[in-house]
């Protein structure tokens, strides 16, 4: 049991994340015809936005007398769970599907979090996840499905608002299982930017949100044949879905190579190396999305300027990056 000096040291918690740059690019202004700034969830302690929900969300439990986290992950949330562990001096389990790449074993390693591999994609990961935190004092950490991360995850759109002054054009995201997309969501009803449209990215091959938008109900995906593994949710949350009866999301879905080509121009023209899973948020541009859109009369042909929120580079290192190249015949 906690004593009151502990639950009030974590009462006054301040947030495990950090106010992220928001950083205007000229190279990628240039592509898309008109100002884009970069929200840069990617320099975050924890290498993603996910430390905004998820830190949040193991803080509170923590206060409840958590004894044990454990998080299902393709990557980018078990990072975050584990760094809010160890700040908070909890164990945590992280269980990833076979075939993590090295770079996140060994920053898991660093941060203290057993790693249990399990199955192949993340929904088997989550199984198994779910089936430990029946052991009394363990709390299951969602990777993205769980109000209170969503509530984490909308502090972005409050330091969109206190940097910029005045909404956006468009906003450009990555979807996986939905988290930042609700989180996005809840932050724009708090300070009034429902009319301010999002472009949600995903790929092919791990596209369940856009195949939930088509048939106007959750879909789940027999596989996850995407390279951009952190967008690998079988199935997306339900949250997400209603999301779009709340505000303007349109879906998009770009294949692999147009997500690592915008990694690579990325790289080029920022100098900072993300994953296939931000590649498809920053491919709404590259590849010539954004202004198709505006084409079809889908969206405004003077959009002012806009945000595209770089999500995360964990699960990237040079090599991984030669492979993917190598495997799409890039090399």
């Amino acid at each position: 049991m906690m004593d009151g000096s502990q639950k009030k040291a974590l009462e006054e918690q301040r947030p495990l994340h950090i106010v992220t740059p928001l950083l205007e690019s000229w190279k990628l202004s240039m592509a898309a015809g008109t100002t884009v700034f970069l929200k840069l969830e990617n320099v975050q302690p924890t290498g993603s936005f996910k430390i905004r929900g998820i830190g949040r969300l193991c803080q509170e439990v923590a206060k409840k007398g958590c004894k044990h986290f454990v998080c299902p992950s393709g990557g980018n949330a078990g990072v975050a769970a584990a760094y809010a562990a160890r700040n908070l001096g909890i164990p945590t389990t992280v269980v990833l599907p076979k075939g993590a790449n090295s770079t996140l074993l060994q920053r898991l390693e660093r941060e203290g979090a057993e790693v249990l591999m399990v199955g192949k994609v993340w929904d088997e990961a989550n199984l198994k996840a779910q089936e430990m935190a029946k052991t009394d004092g363990w709390v299951n950490i969602p990777s993205f499905d769980h109000p209170m991360i969503w509530e984490g995850n909308g502090s972005i759109v409050h330091e969109l608002k206190d940097t910029l002054g005045t909404r956006p054009g468009v906003i450009i995201l990555s979807v996986g299982g939905g988290g930042l997309l609700a989180g996005v969501v809840a932050g724009m009803k708090q300070v009034g930017w429902q009319d301010v449209p999002i472009i949600a990215m995903e790929t092919r091959g791990a596209d369940s949100f856009n195949q939930a938008v088509q048939a106007g109900r959750l879909v789940t995906l027999p596989d996850i044949t995407s390279m951009a593994k952190s967008l690998g949710a079988k199935t997306v949350a339900a949250r997400a879905l209603e999301c779009t009866r709340e505000c303007q999301i349109i879906s998009e879905v770009v294949d692999d190579e147009e997500a690592v080509e915008a990694i690579e121009r990325f790289l080029d023209d920022e100098r900072m190396l993300v994953e296939p899973a931000c590649g498809a948020a920053l491919a709404a541009i590259y590849s010539g999305c954004l202004g198709r859109l505006q084409a079809e009369g889908r969206l405004s042909p003077s959009l002012g300027f806009i945000v595209v929120i770089v999500c995360g580079g964990n699960s990237i290192h040079r090599a991984e990056l030669k492979e993917l190249q190598a495997r799409l015949g890039r090399s």
